[in-house]
């Protein structure tokens, strides 16, 4: 997929007030520190169109940005490790909620998870959370330029054993890496492929 355009739309905290458009929507979320907006910024060749920052938790509304004229990418607020109030993260929580249960649109969610860790219990029960609501999702594993190719397929391949613990097929998997531009052709293409089919 070649992105001619990508615009950002709107950012808000109510589901309601999410564009109306009926084309596709894909979601992007993980946890606070995964590299989320340096993965968008990669995937859309644009340097800042998605706030990055050295402080985790810096997307916090729902950010809506429109990609070709035909689908949006969805920029959903990191969970976990954010040093917000516990008040935020229950507003976080609420929206996220009603975002996936309520988003008519939404094709599929992007799970963000960091290679270099161990499965991480919030991802886990986000990711059964998702399957128990029948939300289609896939897995984006990040930061893979930090780990050697062994210790990568290593990580990735325990990540999916953990995983087929609780799941008898598993999801959709990209391996990437938002400096060295690592799985942003086969991630476009597996949209793209979506869109085609729909």
């Amino acid at each position: 997929m070649q992105i001619k355009s990508a615009e950002f739309v709107i950012s808000n905290s109510d589901v309601a007030k999410c564009p109306q458009e009926n084309i596709p929507e894909y979601a992007f979320i993980g946890r606070s520190n995964v590299g989320k907006s340096s993965l968008i910024n990669s995937l859309l060749q644009r340097k800042s169109l998605a706030k990055t920052s050295g402080r985790p938790g810096k997307t916090q509304l729902i950010n809506h940005f429109k990609i070709n004229n035909n689908w949006f990418l969805v920029d959903l607020p990191g969970y976990g490790y954010a040093k917000v109030s516990k008040k935020q993260k229950k507003t976080f929580q609420k929206f996220i909620t009603n975002y996936f249960s309520q988003r008519k649109q939404l094709i599929m969610a992007f799970v963000l998870v960091d290679c270099r860790h161990e499965p991480q219990p919030i991802d886990l029960d986000f990711i059964n959370w998702l399957g128990m609501n029948a939300i289609p999702f896939a897995l984006v594993f990040t930061k893979a330029d930090k780990l050697k190719p062994n210790a990568l397929n290593k990580n990735v391949a325990h990540y999916l054993d953990v995983l087929s613990q609780d799941w008898e097929e598993l999801p959709p998997y990209f391996i990437t890496s938002s400096t060295q531009h690592h799985g942003r052709e086969e991630l476009l293409a597996y949209i793209e492929q979506i869109n085609q089919s729909l």
